[in-house]
């Protein structure tokens, strides 16, 4: 554990103490200002500043025992920034929860001074909620920064791996991408061909290195190592204080989302298909139907503007598309879209004309074999020159995809799940790629912000199954935000 790593979770401590400590007594302050805001007459009720500071360290002391016994001081190597901060407001409101219960049944019975002020109390939690979540910011902002610029060392890290330099180097490029490790050397039973890594091979001198190079970490990926000498290297790992870790496959992760039970007594290991089960699904199309419906209400404005731009380019209908797509279980269902190409080019499947006596679909075809930019099923036109002009920014921006809120309200689509495939692309499915099927598309996916246009077809499918395995409420916010940075700043 490096040291600047113990500090900066340590100092977390004090800093959360110090904004709550200030916001009481900014909260005090702005209580006695409260008629110059609201030019209303409020009741002269003000706590004495003694008591005011007593009741502060008190309840400043429980924030962050609260904080403490939620693991929010833990000292990670590497955390969620998204998930850090909504642990913190989760908590938060907790605590303000069994505060504002304490305050108002307590009086008389645990303290007999008079009351705390309920805008002192308002006031404060909008304080601390803010200061908290932006010192948070400000630090994990910090350190980051500092890392990057190499005034903080990062983490030295050594590989067990065997694998070819192609296979590995998405691999690297996700660990560089995570901004605190210095891969140091790798381990093989024999170097491998062009690798940029450092070979110290494996020898007798292992736990020497792991000293000279001062080693924190042992990431396995893959070797053909036997298992007494990968056991020997576990032992070093830990006699040193080396942490060992290893990167998962498919099957792996796949284990990990298990339950237990008893049939009688017999005792039974389930692998769950999905955590996506009873009340979760329940609570995500409650959530679907309000994020949907805040989208249409919202953007409304915006519809109406992109439906005249297209129909100005184009007077050709209709204005939103309807493109065949397959959804859960292999239904067929149209997914909308604003038409972004010329009406002409457009494929009217769902129009009542024949695909293969289509004109547009032969177009398109004669476009795939000489501009596509991707591997087969999936393709993307180079300067497909079926656009207009208001369809090129539309599909640049993502706004072409707004109408499948729609989709979404109606439970064709979800707001994130797995991409809504094309019949072509089910066609060429493996057997287990037909479990993207077993849920609803989604109007954003894992694929769509880890990679996008330069995942192959395999990668997108394992992305998608790997959301289905380890779905959460958070990975689906996360891939919100991700989705948002992208569409915002090209990212």
């Amino acid at each position: 554990m490096k040291r600047q790593e113990i500090f900066f979770s340590i100092s977390k401590v004090p800093l959360d103490f110090s904004v709550m400590l200030g916001a009481f007594f900014i909260a005090w302050a702005l209580r006695r200002e409260a008629e110059s805001f609201f030019w209303v007459s409020l009741e002269e009720q003000i706590i004495e500043t003694d008591r005011l500071f007593q009741f502060a360290i008190f309840w400043s002391l429980l924030y962050i025992s609260v904080f403490a016994l939620h693991w929010l001081y833990q000292i990670r190597i590497s955390q969620s920034k998204v998930e850090e901060i909504l642990s913190l407001v989760r908590y938060s409101i907790y605590w303000f929860l069994f505060f504002a219960v304490w305050v108002y049944l307590g009086n008389g019975i645990i303290y007999t001074w008079w009351e705390i002020p309920r805008l002192i109390i308002l006031y404060a939690m909008i304080l601390w909620c803010l200061w908290s979540l932006g010192s948070r910011i400000l630090l994990n902002s910090l350190q980051s920064y500092l890392t990057s610029k190499k005034i903080l060392q990062k983490r030295n890290l050594i590989l067990i791996s065997d694998i070819s330099e192609k296979d590995i180097s998405p691999i690297l490029r996700d660990i560089k991408r995570a901004k605190v490790y210095t891969i140091t050397w790798y381990i093989a039973s024999k170097k491998i061909p062009k690798y940029k890594i450092p070979y110290l091979g494996w020898a007798k001198d292992f736990e020497d290195n792991l000293l000279k190079y001062s080693c924190d970490e042992l990431h396995y990926i893959h070797s053909d190592f036997d298992d007494v000498v990968l056991y020997s290297i576990w032992e070093s790992a830990r006699i040193h204080w080396v942490r060992y870790r290893y990167i998962t496959n498919n099957f792996d992760i796949t284990k990990t989302n298990t339950t237990l039970s008893l049939i009688h007594k017999i005792p039974v290991i389930e692998i769950l298909n999905t955590p996506l089960e009873s009340w979760n699904r329940v609570l995500k199309r409650i959530f679907d139907i309000l994020f949907s419906l805040f989208g249409i209400v919202i953007f409304f404005p915006v519809f109406i503007i992109i439906a005249i731009l297209i129909k100005l380019e184009d007077p050709g209908w209709p204005i939103i598309y309807k493109n065949l797509r397959i959804g859960q279980w292999g239904k067929l269902f149209h997914c909308y879209k604003f038409r972004y190409m010329y009406w002409k080019y457009c494929i009217k499947e769902w129009y009542g004309v024949n695909v293969e006596k289509d004109p547009a679909y032969l177009v398109e075809k004669e476009l795939i074999a000489s501009k596509n930019t991707r591997s087969w099923p999936l393709y993307k036109i180079h300067n497909d020159p079926r656009k207009t002009r208001t369809g090129t920014i539309l599909e640049k921006y993502s706004l072409d995809e707004f109408p499948q809120f729609f989709n979404v309200l109606f439970w064709d689509m979800s707001i994130v799940w797995p991409r809504p495939h094309q019949p072509r692309e089910v066609e060429k499915y493996e057997k287990y790629q037909k479990r993207l099927l077993t849920i609803k598309p989604g109007m954003t996916w894992m694929a769509q912000v880890h990679g996008r246009e330069k995942n192959n077809f395999n990668k997108e499918a394992e992305l998608d199954l790997f959301y289905i395995e380890n779905w959460s409420f958070l990975l689906d916010f996360k891939i919100i935000l991700k989705t948002l940075s992208y569409i915002l700043l090209r990212k």
